[in-house]
C-alpha cells in the first residue's frame, strides 16, 4: 500500500490549476456530507459502516488524519441526524458538487484521480484536511 504522502502527492498532480482548487475546497467536503447524509437516511448504521471503511483506510495512513476525519465525521453525522429530507438534499447536492468537480478538471485539463483507483474518493477529503494540519502546525 502507498504511503500518506505518495497518496497526497499524486492526488496533487491532477489539482494544481488554482481554479480547480478552490473548486475542491467546496465540493469535496460537500460530496464527503453527501455521501454519509445518503447512508444515514438509508440507514444510521450504514454510515457508521462508512466510517469504519474510511478509518480503515485513513488510520494507516496518518493516526492525526484519521482522528480529524473521525471528528468531522462525527460532527457531520451529528448534524445530519436532525435534518430533514436529507436524502433529498444529498442527492441534489451530491449532483451539483460533482458537476462543479468535473467543470474544475475541465479546466485543470486533466482527469480526476479516481479514474485511476477508486481509493482517491477517500483521499479528496485528507489531502484538504493536511493542507489544513499544515497550516496550523499539527504533524501529519
Amino acid at each position: 500500500m502507498k504511503n500518506l504522502n505518495a497518496w497526497l502527492d499524486e492526488y496533487s498532480e491532477s489539482h494544481r490549476n488554482p481554479v480547480n482548487k478552490t473548486i475542491h475546497w467546496i465540493c469535496v467536503p460537500v460530496i464527503y456530507f453527501c455521501v454519509f447524509g445518503a447512508l444515514f437516511a438509508l440507514q444510521p448504521w450504514a454510515a457508521v459502516a462508512g466510517l469504519a471503511v474510511a478509518m480503515a483506510f485513513y488510520i494507516p495512513l496518518s493516526i492525526s488524519l484519521a482522528t480529524g476525519m473521525l471528528a468531522l465525521t462525527a460532527a457531520m453525522l451529528g448534524l445530519i441526524s436532525v435534518i430533514p429530507h436529507i436524502l433529498l438534499i444529498s442527492a441534489t447536492l451530491f449532483v451539483l458538487a460533482w458537476i462543479g468537480q468535473f467543470y474544475g478538471h475541465n479546466v485543470e485539463g486533466k482527469k480526476p484521480s479516481f479514474f485511476k483507483d477508486l481509493l482517491f474518493l477517500l483521499v479528496g477529503p485528507i489531502w484538504l484536511l493536511n493542507f489544513v494540519y499544515l497550516r496550523l502546525g499539527i504533524k501529519t
